[in-house]
């Protein structure tokens, strides 16, 4: 194995509200050099999978449809997480208010609940807009949820120390995939952002992503968000 190569297995963990884990078969690069991503380089990027959600104003989300041209920033958690859900997004927010606003057009968050029995629509929408109105929001059953995260080589979220679920109103943890996945607007799966990537990474590394984004995105793919 060189320098700075690692098998997803090895960035795998077990936190307080969930896990991160990519499959063990997928290698991926961490590089921190000037012009290097600091994030988590997939070294066999992927496709990413076609799948159609609602969004929390009830409208279909066809994801490669939307995303068709822009940098696409995908994450998988819910809104009671108590630790790394609202950080991620909130670091995640903060970068993109740096911006210029030409390049943050190019940008597509979107967020997909791991915990639908509790995530409705409008809770969904209010919690996302405490970072930013224009991330979209994404719902539905947890059984497709987790096919779709197979899909993008991560773990199915579970709710942690509870069989069967608990009842309605009962508190409870979701474990979910932690980092944000990176899909150029060719629909390829590039690189991972775990829990604990700093707002001075994504500083770095989101002019670098919107240049690989520009050059393998078609001419007049659909770019900015739409706000779900």
């Amino acid at each position: 194995m060189r320098p700075g190569r690692v098998v997803a297995a090895a960035v795998c963990g077990v936190g307080l509200a969930g896990f991160a884990c990519a499959s063990p078969d997928t290698a991926i690069d961490r590089t921190e050099g000037t012009g290097e991503l600091r994030g988590l380089a997939v070294e066999r990027p992927f496709e990413a999978p076609e799948f159609a959600l609602a969004d929390s104003r009830g409208r279909r989300f066809d994801f490669r449809r939307e995303t068709a041209g822009s940098l696409t920033l995908l994450f998988f958690g819910y809104t009671n997480c108590p630790d790394i859900c609202p950080v991620q997004m909130a670091v995640l927010g903060a970068a993109l208010d740096d911006l210029p606003y030409a390049d943050r057009r190019q940008i597509e968050v979107v967020f997909v609940t791991t915990d639908p029995a509790r995530d409705t629509p409008d809770r969904l929408r209010s919690w996302l807009d405490r970072f930013d109105a224009s991330f979209v929001g994404l719902h539905g059953e947890l059984e497709t949820v987790n096919e779709i995260q197979a899909a993008f080589r991560l773990p199915p979220a579970r709710i942690e120390g509870a069989s069967p679920p608990p009842n309605a109103g009962e508190p409870y943890l979701v474990g979910h995939a932690t980092p944000v996945v990176a899909v150029t607007g060719d629909g390829v799966a590039r690189a991972l952002y775990p829990s604990g990537v700093r707002q001075t990474d994504w500083r770095h590394d989101l002019p670098l992503l919107l240049r690989l984004n520009r050059s393998v995105s078609k001419p007049g793919g659909e770019t900015g968000p739409s706000g779900g």
